[in-house]
């Protein structure tokens, strides 16, 4: 509490101001750091916490102590992660909290006094950025549905980027001692071709086996079109009779990586079924799915990206900015009128809607014609799809916010 003592002519009366402060935490794995500034923009508590329920506890308490029951505006520059534990138990407390991206902070650090880093300095930049900014979005504890769906769709993320770097591996492994079967089958996209090089990797081994032979392996280990991959594997091996150094090693290798792919498409598609299961549970998912171009993968990302509540977005534009499908000018001096995207955006939200506009384009007769529209006016592909993506993102946050299906005809009105 702070006290001002005002000198009058006769008496002093004493008045009391309320405190306003605000809580920069700049957080970490083992241990975050806090920092509380008042309205000056002064810091009056500096302390380092562990990453503990207890101690994060007895934080909080210090801090609305503090306060006094004034204004107190608590700010994060992590939404989860290490600091997960903490922001649960800001929130079930009923405080106000706001979150800065490390990326706005790094930048800021710019303007203040000094070249040294701390945590913390960083995290009197949270609070003073905190204290001075309008744009910051507030923190709002997600439904169980909306957190179980941002686990996954990370888990899916990720083995789809394993998948992916296995992929490269083995084609690079296939490159450098047979290059024929290399280029002889899109691993990518054909399972049967992985299942094959499980069990035969080198040129005479595919050769001593023979097309009857080969064919009646995969046929065993339920491949598809098992003729023609065996027809195609015992062509590149007639194609090359030379042996490479390392060709022994590097085939135990690529039977090795053609197993871990199988693997993850198992664990991608169970991934997957978890997924649905969920998604389809939330009380949006039918509103979603309603709207061309959105099944339940797209649908999941956009309800872990955004937590589902519209409420939270008081805008369309609002969403759009957040999304970096909202253009920001590009002026100096003379030149006026020039738009860029925005450094500061939601990137895995934007991927999804872009995502779902450009299936759209392709099958919703709406979105093809507004898609062709931009493509007259000049625009190149990737312009028009995130035009299209806009626009949709217009519709969709109507829709979610009045819970109402898709329609075509208010769509194309919109």
């Amino acid at each position: 509490m702070v006290v001002w003592w005002v000198q009058r002519p006769t008496t002093n009366t004493e008045v009391v101001v309320p405190q306003q402060l605000w809580a920069g935490i700049d957080a970490g794995k083992s241990e975050h750091h806090c920092v509380v500034v008042d309205g000056d923009g002064a810091r009056v508590l500096s302390r380092r916490v562990a990453n503990d329920e207890a101690t994060l506890g007895e934080l909080i308490n210090a801090v609305t102590t503090l306060a006094d029951g004034g204004d107190l505006t608590w700010a994060i520059d992590l939404a989860g992660g290490g600091a997960a534990l903490l922001i649960t138990l800001l929130l079930d407390a009923s405080q106000r909290l706001l979150y800065i991206p490390g990326r706005s902070v790094y930048y800021a650090s710019g303007s203040y006094r000094g070249d040294a880093k701390s945590d913390a300095k960083d995290a009197a930049i949270i609070a003073d950025q905190a204290r001075m900014r309008r744009d910051l979005q507030p923190l709002r504890p997600g439904d169980e549905i909306t957190v179980e769906l941002r686990i996954l769709t990370a888990r899916r993320a990720d083995l789809v980027a394993d998948r992916t770097r296995a992929i490269n591996r083995l084609r690079a492994q296939l490159l450098e001692y047979f290059p024929a079967l290399e280029r002889a089958f899109d691993y990518s996209n054909s399972k049967a071709a992985l299942i094959l090089l499980t069990g035969y990797q080198t040129p005479d081994a595919l050769r001593r086996a023979g097309a009857a032979r080969l064919v009646a392996w995969l046929q065993k280990r339920k491949a598809r079109n098992a003729d023609a991959v065996a027809a195609a594997a015992i062509e590149a091996a007639h194609a090359q009779h030379t042996v490479l150094p390392g060709q022994d090693l590097a085939a135990d290798m690529v039977a090795r990586v053609a197993q871990e792919v199988i693997n993850l498409d198992t664990e991608i598609a169970s991934t997957e079924m978890m997924i649905e299961e969920r998604f389809r549970r939330h009380r949006h998912a039918e509103i979603i799915l309603s709207m061309p171009g959105f099944g339940f993968i797209l649908g999941a990302e956009f309800l872990a990206a955004t937590g589902g509540d519209m409420s939270a977005f008081d805008s369309a534009d609002r969403l759009a900015g957040i999304c970096g499908l909202a253009p920001v000018p590009r002026d100096s001096g003379r030149i006026s009128g020039n738009l860029k995207r925005p450094r500061r955006y939601h990137r895995r939200l934007l991927r999804t809607c872009y995502l779902a506009a450009q299936s759209a384009a392709r099958t919703d007769p709406a979105s093809r014609a507004y898609y062709d529209r931009k493509r007259a006016e000049g625009k190149h592909h990737r312009q028009a799809i995130l035009a299209l993506a806009r626009r949709r993102l217009n519709v969709l946050w109507a829709m979610l916010r009045d819970h109402m299906p898709y329609e075509t005809s208010t769509a194309t009105a919109a």
